[in-house]
């Protein structure tokens, strides 16, 4: 079957494209490793949004990458606490890495969303969450590997 037989393939094209521009910024090979840290971050930032922002959210995002999206959602759950400690906890545990390697990894995903979405989309996301949070998920006041910033975010909660 040809491509433009298949229905999906633009779709499968897009996500490739999207999980190869993480996979260069988590500067591994691993499309595994980058596939299980997209769909941590895509879950916890999900959870910590109303029903309307994350639907916003959602429609940014690549077909399939909206599926992974939305997959297990329980929009009469959220949002959810909006702790550092929470957040690292869940996105470590759902990425299968250290609560430690998880302040870095969830900076490095944002970075890369950010490019991939419309212009200020992960900015307007950015200004729902508290600036401890804010400091953690989108690199504001810290880099992905500054660690006495990192260390610091992780302690205030």
């Amino acid at each position: 079957m040809s491509n433009s037989d298949d229905p999906f393939a633009h779709a499968v094209h897009t996500a490739h494209v999207w999980l190869r521009r993480i996979t260069d910024d988590l500067a591994t090979e691993d499309r595994v490793f980058a596939h299980r840290v997209t769909r941590a971050w895509l879950h916890t930032v999900r959870d910590r949004l109303e029903i309307g922002d994350a639907v916003h959210l959602s429609a940014q995002l690549p077909e399939l990458l909206r599926g992974i999206f939305f997959e297990g959602w329980k929009p009469a759950k959220v949002p959810v606490s909006h702790r550092v400690s929470d957040f690292l906890e869940q996105f470590a545990a759902e990425a299968g890495v250290t609560e430690d390697e998880a302040v870095g990894l969830a900076w490095l995903v944002t970075d890369a969303l950010r490019d991939l979405c419309s212009p200020g989309q992960l900015d307007r996301v950015a200004a729902l969450f508290p600036a401890d949070l804010r400091s953690v998920l989108f690199g504001i006041n810290t880099g992905p590997f500054d660690e006495q910033n990192n260390e610091d975010a992780v302690d205030r909660v």
